[in-house]
């Protein structure tokens, strides 16, 4: 069985070099960093998903991914490589909850990780999850009436095999939505 979606329109506000060692590359990694912690940025003091959402906000209009929030989209946070306990920091959701808070859409947690499989980040390219594994330990939960559009939000991109299984089984349970994503990429080379 193939995977519906093979390809996916995406946007991404930041990018990011995760080995150079140039100043313009540290200062990129140093951003993921409070990315991935949701740390405070100084002065004043914002929590990095809220100073990301506020970015997108301020300049919708002249981003070139502005149509993935046109109709405003339902935000379906991607589920982290493993499984999730309570009190989880959960960035994908708080990047979500905050372009939520800006009107960008409305949040609806309803992918769901049944299996941990390795980080991608952390694994060499040949052992990272596929987007077949990603779709085989992934779920949709709770009801929700088919929405119009779909746009999954995640921090870091590596691949995009975790979106890709992440888009495809949200494409089985909404047939006629249009899936596309946000997350920031890294500038890794194959």
């Amino acid at each position: 069985m193939s995977l519906r979606l093979s390809e996916l329109q995406y946007g991404s506000l930041l990018s990011y070099s995760p080995n150079g060692g140039t100043p313009k590359d540290l200062h990129s990694q140093g951003v993921m960093t409070l990315l991935k912690t949701d740390s405070f940025l100084q002065p004043p003091p914002v929590l990095m998903s809220h100073w990301v959402a506020q970015q997108v906000r301020q300049n919708i209009n002249s981003m070139p991914f502005a149509t993935l929030f046109q109709p405003t989209p339902v935000l379906v946070p991607v589920p982290s490589s493993s499984l999730m306990r309570a009190g989880t920091l959960w960035v994908p959701q708080r990047l979500a909850a905050a372009l939520a808070d800006q009107g960008l859409g409305q949040v609806v947690s309803c992918l769901v990780r049944t299996q941990a499989v390795p980080k991608a980040a952390q694994s060499p390219a040949r052992l990272r999850p596929t987007a077949r594994r990603h779709y085989e330990t992934l779920e949709v939960q709770g009801r929700l009436s088919e929405p119009e559009s779909v746009l999954l939000i995640d921090d870091i991109i590596t691949r995009g095999a975790t979106l890709l299984g992440a888009a495809n089984r949200l494409a089985d349970a909404f047939p006629n939505a249009q899936i596309s994503l946000c997350g920031d990429a890294d500038r890794e080379q194959p």
